[in-house]
């Protein structure tokens, strides 16, 4: 039976593991409920290095002279060196926790030994620093600081950071950083939900990490892994030990493939379900992600002393460049189906060891930003948010994420995007556009901009009809083919969503299989083209007159008309302008590990091109009554029942 610790923490006899679909839906399951602090709050951890030899320490703590040791959880610095905590992950996000929570001050915690200065820092939303407070130590050993500092500065933007300085023969060592914050009354119940698909090895290595940790994740109480795959997670060497370190906080759950929707969606299932408290929270997670446990510590203490309920995102980091921040916030322009738009004054695929070439100022994220949405990358959902909306929409994947943002938006609960709570995740501009997964992008960005937009169907027919020119210009029929699908199934209504996606996902890949141009190739292997034939043709750059071009590339294509036969174009050149000068083409795939070969074909341009108007011109003229189908169709889609049938429960 579940029961309570002393401190209130959840308890349970049960942990879920590889029983099917069913596994965590027995009698004897995790109960959550709100449990009593145990001092102050931990918002986050001083660390001085990452959680992978890839991270760059400088993300953390940076050198700006001498010589220092720099390790996980301490800091060493011989004489004469200067150590800044004004990085990424060493900043304390001042201006959202004004403006967010209740917290008026925050104390930095430390222990050091030996002699030197420790500075509190602090910055504006112009990124001019300034100094807060600031303590000598001398032959201390094992000394415990405290600096108290207020928020009361930075409504605009600015954060507060330590450094730390030695002079001509001192030596200085800190450890055991923390920032803290008085505590609630009640502290949440957290559990974290990875959704995981044939990603056996990630998913495990983001399992151990949270275990290596575990001792510091004081306001974790599950995690729930929902495995939609055929390569289990539970099949590793590895899954018994880390199960074993978990103990009862983990649960395994094997479910039909739902996509993304459906894997994060069983963590706010069973969460709702089993609790005894309104003030849980699902921290949602990929499983393919770089992490930083620290991530769970601060979008949690976040949401415990947040003065009203607000979704709380975390950060990307590009894990191919894991120096660069993916963006500092972003918003969806949905009547033009434009997802990841940063916001005003939002970094955006910034390094974050440089700076900014325009201001020469480096690159922080100072000004506070009001997100639109966030990715579930990391995502922490309050429970308070599941019970006013509802559940996410069975999407299958792609635009959940901001549909249910602006879902709740629309109820009063904004999503707040956090500063330095970041994973790194694999660059989003290394993965080609002409994948089967643009279907679902193009097909459930019309279905948010009927539920969320003013849903203009003339600018969307516009925005619409571009995109099937440029993808017909640029001889992508099997994208055209997908866009043409994702707006006819719009079109049914929303009984397209009544399986979770499973048979459009198998549909839309059956279709796409017919077009030579979606599959990719190795470079020296291409199909019916000697490999020493294919040369790079390089392009001109974008056209200034760029209308005028559009209807000389339609007019020569429809003549039949080109200036070469073959060549190789590279990835960030194949735009359609370009494109549309060959006869075969052979393009760089963006992810740079092969290449796909398009060939002009008049027949099927025309064939997909009148099918491509007709459906968009149906879109024009049925859209709003189709548009009143879905928005009466939501509370139906995104119920708890919904959910229950589709994991067959």
């Amino acid at each position: 039976m579940a029961g309570k610790t002393a401190t209130g923490r959840p308890t349970t006899t049960n942990r879920a593991r590889g029983n099917g679909s069913r596994a965590a839906s027995g009698k004897e399951q995790t109960t959550f409920s709100e449990h009593t602090p145990q001092g102050r709050l931990t918002t986050q951890r001083g660390l001085f290095a990452g959680p992978s030899p890839i991270v760059s320490k400088d993300l953390y703590a940076e050198i700006a002279s001498g010589e220092a040791t720099r390790k996980r959880d301490v800091l060493s610095l011989e004489e004469s060196a200067r150590v800044s905590g004004n990085t990424y992950f060493g900043r304390f996000p001042a201006s959202y926790w004004q403006r967010w929570t209740t917290v008026r001050e925050v104390r930095a915690e430390l222990v050091v030994s030996g002699s030197g200065l420790i500075a509190a820092r602090a910055s504006d939303y112009e990124g001019e620093p300034r100094t807060v407070e600031a303590r000598e130590v001398e032959d201390a050993k094992q000394e415990a600081v405290a600096i108290d500092l207020k928020l009361d500065k930075f409504l605009d933007g600015g954060a507060l950071w330590l450094d730390f300085e030695t002079e001509a023969g001192q030596r200085l060592q800190v450890e055991q950083v923390r920032w803290t914050v008085e505590p609630p009354e009640k502290i949440r119940p957290t559990a974290v939900t990875i959704c995981t698909m044939n990603r056996a090895d990630d998913c495990l290595k983001n399992l151990q990490a949270l275990a290596g940790d575990l001792s510091s994740l004081d306001t974790l109480d599950a995690i729930y892994v929902a495995d939609q795959g055929t390569d289990r997670v539970d099949s590793r060497e590895g899954f018994a030990q880390v199960a074993k370190d978990l103990g009862d906080k983990l649960h395994y759950i094997t479910q039909p493939n739902l996509g993304g929707a459906g894997g994060f969606t069983r963590g706010l299932y069973e969460v709702a379900g089993h609790s005894e408290t309104e003030h849980a929270n699902v921290l949602f997670m990929d499983d393919d992600v770089l992490l930083e446990p620290d991530l769970v510590i601060r979008m949690t203490a976040f949401s415990n002393r947040a003065a009203n309920p607000v979704i709380v995102g975390g950060q990307m980091l590009n894990l191919l460049h894991p120096h660069q921040l993916h963006v500092g916030a972003e918003y969806a322009r949905l009547n033009t189906l434009e997802p990841g738009m940063p916001v005003e004054h939002s970094l955006s695929t910034a390094d974050l060891l440089g700076v900014d070439e325009e201001t020469g100022k480096p690159n922080k994220q100072e000004r506070r930003l009001d997100a639109g949405y966030n990715g579930w990358w990391s995502c922490l959902i309050p429970a308070e948010v599941v019970r006013a909306v509802g559940y996410p929409m069975p999407f299958f994947f792609q635009w959940d994420d901001a549909e249910y943002s602006y879902r709740a938006r629309a109820h009063g609960f904004p999503t707040v995007t956090l500063p330095g709570a970041g994973v790194w995740h694999a660059d989003f501009h290394w993965k080609d556009w002409d994948e089967w997964h643009r279907y679902f992008n193009l097909r459930n960005s019309i279905i948010t901009a009927a539920l969320h937009s003013e849903f203009n169907l003339i600018v969307l027919a516009r925005v619409l009809m571009a995109q099937l020119v440029r993808y017909l210009l640029g001889m992508q029929y099997g994208l055209t083919h997908t866009l043409i699908k994702a707006v006819e199934d719009f079109l049914e209504g929303p009984e397209i969503l009544r399986d979770g996606g499973v048979a459009a996902m198998k549909e839309i890949r059956e279709i796409r299989a017919k077009y030579p141009e979606t599959k990719r190739h190795d470079p020296t292997e291409v199909p019916g083209i000697a490999s020493n034939d294919i040369g790079i043709i390089n392009g001109a750059g974008r056209p200034s007159l760029q209308r005028l071009v559009l209807v000389k590339r339609i007019v020569d294509r429809l003549r039949g008309r080109s200036r070469f036969s073959l060549g190789a174009i590279p990835m960030d050149e194949a735009s359609w302008w370009h494109v549309a000068l060959f006869d075969t083409a052979v393009v760089t795939d963006a992810n740079q590990e092969g290449v796909r070969v398009r060939k002009y074909d008049r027949d099927r341009m025309l064939e997909l091109g009148k099918r491509g108007i007709r459906v968009i011109n149906r879109l024009r003229k049925e859209g709003r009554a189709v548009q009143a189908q879905y928005k009466r169709a939501l509370p139906e889609l995104t119920s708890r029942e919904n959910w229950k049938r589709l994991y067959e429960l």
